[in-house]
């Protein structure tokens, strides 16, 4: 992920012509020198949209850890400890609403639930959706003077 940062691209370019030759032998020759410096400057306005989109990945994040660890203790079969009924009760609302897509596999304790992993890979691609959609909309604006 690129941040968005405030930079400027300064480019100097000298060319030297064929001097003037004179009529007369007694004066100097001189080369022609012309010089242009072209700036481009791109200025993003504010680095709420980095802290935005920081933001958005961590909860994204934080959501597929909680799911991953649920597919995890399904899939090894926990004892119904506190801490696991604590994991299942958070976990189930988001990933109720993947329930029923895939059967689930179950062999003695362990249950093998597919539906846990496509939450995980939608609540990703929601993620990268609202992030390119923030990128979009605050896209840096660029400005380029010429300079001689």
């Amino acid at each position: 992920m690129a941040d968005s940062y405030d930079r400027e691209v300064v480019r100097q370019e000298t060319t030297t012509g064929e001097p003037v030759r004179p009529v007369t032998p007694v004066t100097p020759v001189t080369p022609v020198t012309t010089s242009s410096t072209s700036r481009t400057a791109v200025h993003s306005e504010g680095g709420y949209n980095t802290r935005a989109i920081q933001a958005i990945w961590w909860i994204v994040g934080f959501i597929d850890v909680l799911i991953a660890i649920r597919f995890v203790l399904k899939l090894f079969g926990a004892n119904p400890a506190p801490f696991v009924r604590f994991m299942y009760d958070v976990t189930w609302p988001l990933v109720a609403p993947f329930h029923g897509i895939f059967n689930t596999a179950q062999e003695g304790r362990s249950v093998l639930e597919p539906e846990s992993l496509v939450a995980m890979a939608i609540y990703a691609l929601i993620g990268w959706g609202i992030v390119s959609l923030i990128r979009l909309m605050s896209r840096p604006r660029s400005s380029t003077t010429v300079v001689e």
